[in-house]
């Protein structure tokens, strides 16, 4: 006797759902480690969280007119707060802003996914739905760098905004396949995070415009 799946398991709103909830969780991890690496307070940490987590999601919602996620499910703001409390119960680890990195890279592919996702949802063009998903996996990232003071992701050589782009890419070439949601997810988003590992491994990063740099 076969074994009686519950079809909620399968259904590609449910774990393009899940995979929305983790993409949050990463983010807001990546924000709180930024708020460490300042040494800022709890409350600090809460907020780099939240605005990591949910700030490239709000744009685009407001962008193809969907209802903001957060403010629809309260459960984004506070998984967010979990998130950045789990980092604060960390506390000093060597490791934790090695883990910045990976986490964004992570974070860069699900919500590359995410984003391109939803936009279909909403009927926008493909190529729009791929700027969407770029714009999902980034702009919380943008806003964090740029409340720590740090040089912003748009602004570095190495391989990030692209892995958001490759994911995206993936997700809505392979819907045109006529592939499902979920197994589009599934392909898709490791691509972006195989993309962003190779340039945290290896050094990868894309050329830059030749010639000497202006200086007037």
């Amino acid at each position: 006797m076969s074994p009686i799946v519950d079809p909620a398991l399968t259904d590609p709103e449910t774990v393009l759902g899940a995979l929305d909830f983790a993409g949050v969780a990463v983010f807001a991890a990546t924000g709180a480690l930024a708020a460490a690496q300042q040494r800022h307070d709890l409350v600090t940490f809460a907020f780099f969280g939240a605005i990591t987590g949910v700030g490239g999601g709000t744009l685009r919602d407001l962008l193809i007119g969907a209802p903001v996620f957060w403010v629809q499910d309260w459960r984004y703001i506070a998984v967010c707060l979990l998130a950045s409390l789990a980092v604060w119960m960390l506390g000093s680890r060597p490791w934790r802003f090695r883990a910045l990195l990976w986490l964004d890279a992570i974070g860069l592919a699900a919500y590359g996914v995410m984003g391109a996702a939803k936009a279909e949802a909403f009927e926008v063009a493909p190529l729009i739905c791929i700027v969407m998903g770029a714009l999902t996996a980034c702009f919380g990232g943008v806003v964090r760098d740029l409340l720590a003071g740090q040089p912003s992701i748009l602004l570095r050589r190495e391989i990030t905004v692209s892995a958001a782009l490759l994911a995206a890419t993936v997700f809505v070439a392979a819907r045109a396949l006529g592939l499902d949601a979920w197994p589009a997810a599934l392909i898709a988003a490791p691509c972006g995070f195989a993309l962003r590992a190779g340039a945290l491994v290896w050094g990868w990063s894309l050329p830059a415009f030749p010639g000497t740099p202006s200086r007037g």
